[in-house]
């Protein structure tokens, strides 16, 4: 298990390093837990979150990726009340295959441009 974590953190180092967000084009950090999934929208210029969404707050009966879509859902409807329509993806060291390309792409559905 120290191992998985080691390299989702190299992974992650190796991302940051290549994008950051603006407050014209934030960057979208996808964290998932065993159960959850969050997501923000993250100003790096000046270390201020203007948006996120969570599943926590979903209490309908759902698999996990039906639930990464529903908070896909939310995060682009939080960002257009934000003003936002453009971001960059950070997935945040995690592949790009399940929850995380589920939420990517509702978000995608949902306006958000990245």
């Amino acid at each position: 298990m120290e191992q998985k974590i080691a390299r989702r953190l190299k992974i992650k180092q190796r991302i940051r390093s290549k994008i950051s967000g603006t407050t014209t084009c934030p960057r979208m950090s996808v964290f998932r837990s065993n159960s959850q999934i969050y997501v923000q929208l993250i100003d790096d210029t000046q270390g201020k979150t203007l948006a996120s969404a969570s599943s926590l707050g979903i209490k309908e009966k759902m698999t996990k990726t039906e639930k990464a879509a529903q908070v896909g859902k939310l995060i682009a409807q939080n960002a257009q009340k934000a003003g936002i329509s453009t971001i960059v993806f950070d997935r945040n060291g995690y592949l790009y295959h399940g929850r995380v390309k589920q939420l990517a792409d509702a978000a995608r559905e949902a306006g958000l441009k990245f």
